[in-house]
């Protein structure tokens, strides 16, 4: 391609030429003259290939003219159609230019607004915030961004986002650029969404309930001040607060279910999460918090991101859920005591009734039979089963309180001091049993033979629990008990009590066995030994006079049992028998005896163990019987020995009737019934003669002898 210079070089060829013959100027005659044809062909074309590529140069500046002018058109549009405004502020702060956004925004033509100060459009409460930006502005050089309120020319006002950008004009002169974006719609629904926070932290003021906020992924936490009140502190005590705190003040058996739970939550398994856990207050002890909460935010690959929450103290309902619940084990267990309690009262009657002949007839075959022979050792272990079987009864009949009692004003010290002997007997030589009997004792009104039982109950259990060389200690006191006190054991009623307690440095029990110590036929005892009724029958016994019962031990640690009986307010203390002493036989009766029984196999051999005694009986199988023998007796009768229980009339009332006939006469029941069914008919009395089925015709003669002697009654 021909060189673009080629049309100047043979224009200079030409200069060359003419200055070297001395002309200035050729003229068109002397060119031609002076050329060859060859060179004015090569000059054409050169010339004519000039001005090709200047007509091409010429098309490419005018396509890169309208190609700028196309993209200044755009770019004017792109600049007046933003959605934010433009304009150029001078160093001085007046508008230079601002495109039709900036224009609609401040409500003023485009020429108008040029060269007017832009702070005349700014609230006046915001100016100065304004002008502090500009002045960080023009000290830095960095961009200065800030909202505020912008007034239009027709007073018209709205929020704005204010950005200013370092820029200069054509001749290097420093501006700044603008950007001007209404935010008021974002400022509306800001002021909203604070009004709607502000409403609902009232709510939940009212409510007591705390809130938190939770950044899952970054672990950034928010808890309002009523969830530290709850735990005892202010936020400021715990500051700063986050996950962290939240997991340290947790129960960590709980803080393990609510991770379980969250997990499900975020797994989408659940809708929200919930969860009941315990936290540790300022003061050392475990609150109950309901904690729920919500994710409200995912992250674009659907983790969580933000949720919401809220935690209400419900320790007062968990306390109410635990004492109902208490409430209703023991209704549980009250239900097991009367169904056994149904159960022994059902069979009672009758199996005494048997128990009785076959004790009596036993006590006259052995009477004789000479010890030395064989059928009356024979005779000996039948009777011994028989009391066995009558002391299962009874033990039935204590552990569901409807043991029939005699109970007396007692000082404890005096009746467990007559059963040490016996204790010691029972426990054996390996033990030391130790006795510490508190001073000054109040009274307490208890059938003395129930201590007897319940001593030897506890005795037997520590000797057991012990298994060789050990120590048993039988401790009583006065114990005054006010509220706080009987917090710590929630059964007992705040007074005045007696207290017994026995413990042992025995093998212990764990929470388990504690849990089921009272109930019926529980034991730790292999297969085979000796097991029953036990302590359950001693809690009957504790029940049925109003008092209470607790133990109290730890695997290789002893155990210790605790009773506290009501203490007894009136007269002094009634002394107590030994009981190991052995009863003087009763004296031989001549008195006349009035028997009423309805069993006739019962009330023969009562007619021969009263006989034997040397009593006249007058026998009698029904109440109507009872009052034609007492209507014609010409003699005295002395005393009335009925059941309580029979056909046609109770005892109790038949013995009222009699005593229009013999003002004077005696009175003694019996009966093997249980004893809420006689008390029900009015028997169980302090100053009432009763004796228990069975009995041996020693018990009868001690009883019947005593009534006789008494003064009164």
């Amino acid at each position: 391609m021909t060189d673009k210079k080629t049309g100047s070089a043979a224009a200079a060829d030409l200069r060359q030429r003419a200055e070297a013959v001395g002309k200035e100027k050729w003229s068109d005659e002397e060119l031609l003259t002076a050329l060859s044809p060859l060179e004015i062909r090569r000059i054409l074309h050169e010339l004519r290939v000039h001005q090709v590529e200047l007509e091409m140069q010429n098309e490419e500046l005018r396509r890169t003219q309208a190609e700028l002018d196309a993209a200044r058109a755009r770019y004017f549009d792109l600049y007046d159609l933003a959605p934010v405004g433009y304009c150029t502020i001078s160093e001085d702060g007046l508008i230079l230019e601002a495109n039709l956004t900036a224009v609609t925004l401040l409500g003023m033509p485009r020429r108008a607004l040029v060269q007017q100060p832009l702070s005349r459009f700014i609230f006046k409460d915001d100016q100065d915030l304004y002008y502090l930006k500009r002045a960080k502005f023009l000290t830095t050089g960095k961009p200065q961004g800030c909202d505020l309120r912008v007034v239009k020319k027709d007073g018209a006002m709205f929020w704005a986002h204010l950005i200013g950008i370092a820029s200069s004009d054509n001749e290097g002169a420093p501006t700044c650029r603008v950007v001007l974006d209404d935010i008021t719609e974002r400022k509306q629904a800001e002021e909203a969404l604070r009004s709607d926070r502000q409403r609902f932290a009232a709510i939940i003021k009212g409510t007591h309930v705390g809130t938190w906020e939770w950044n899952v992924q970054t672990g950034e936490t928010i808890f309002n001040e009523r969830w530290a009140e709850i735990i005892g502190y202010t936020l400021e005590e715990l500051a700063p607060v986050s996950i962290k705190t939240w997991n340290t003040l947790t129960h960590p058996e709980d803080l393990k279910v609510s991770d379980e739970l969250l997990e499900k939550h975020f797994r989408g398994e659940l809708d929200y999460y919930e969860c009941e856990l315990r936290m540790k207050h300022k003061d050392g002890n475990w609150v109950w918090l309901l904690d729920r909460g919500q994710v409200m935010t995912w992250t674009k690959d659907g983790k969580p991101l933000m949720m919401l929450g809220t935690h209400q103290d419900i320790t007062e309902r968990k306390a109410a859920e635990a004492e109902k619940a208490k409430l209703e084990s023991e209704l549980q267990q009250a239900r097991k005591i009367e169904s056994i309690g149904r159960l022994a009262g059902g069979v009672a009657h009758d199996f005494n009734n048997m128990l009785g002949v076959i004790l009596g007839h036993l006590e006259f075959a052995l009477e004789q039979v000479n010890p030395a022979q064989p059928l009356h050792a024979d005779l000996e272990e039948v009777q011994k089963a028989a009391r066995r079987s009558a002391a299962l009864t009874r033990q039935l009949l204590a552990f569901a309180r409807k043991q029939t009692i005699m109970p007396k004003i007692l000082n404890l010290n005096e009746t467990v001091d007559g059963t040490l002997k016996m204790l010691r007997r029972l426990i054996g030589e390996n033990v030391d049993l130790v006795w510490q009997p508190g001073a000054d004792l109040w009274p307490v009104n208890m059938d003395p033979s129930q201590i007897d039982q319940i001593l030897a109950n506890f005795c037997v259990n520590a000797r057991d629990a012990i298994g060789g060389v050990g120590k048993i200690v039988l401790e009583t006191g006065n114990a005054s008990l006010d509220q706080a006190a009987c917090a710590k054991l929630p059964e007992l009623s705040p007074g005045k009590y007696v207290r017994l307690a026995v413990s042992d440095n025995g093998c212990g029990m764990d929470r388990d066995t504690l849990d089921h110590l009272f109930e019926p036929f529980f034991t730790t005892k292999e297969f085979g030994e000796s097991a029953g009724l036990g302590l359950a029958t001693v809690y009957g016994i504790v029940k049925q006079n109003h008092g209470f019962i607790y133990a109290s031990s730890e695997p290789g640690k002893g155990s210790v049992f605790t009773i506290y009986l009501p203490r007894h307010r009136g007269v002094k203390a009634q002394g107590s028998a030994d009981a190991t002493a052995v009863a003087a036989p009763a004296a031989r009766g001549h008195e006349t005896i009035l028997l009423v029984e309805d069993e006739p196999t019962v009330l023969s051999l009562t007619t021969r163990m009263l006989e034997l005694q040397g009593y006249t009986v007058l026998a009698a199988g029904s109440p109507g019987d009872a009052f034609r023998l007492a209507r014609e007796h010409a003699g005295k009768i002395h005393l009335i020995l009925a059941d309580v229980i029979m056909p046609e009339m109770n005892g109790w009332d038949l013995t009222q009737n009699l005593l229009a006939l013999y003002p004077h006469i005696k009175r003694v029941f019996m009966s093997g019934y249980t004893a809420d069914i006689i008390a029900h008919h009015g028997v169980v009395e302090a100053d009432v003669n009763f004796i228990q089925k069975p009995f041996s015709g020693k018990e009868l003669a001690a009883k019947i002898r005593e009534a006789l002697d008494a003064g009164s009654r």
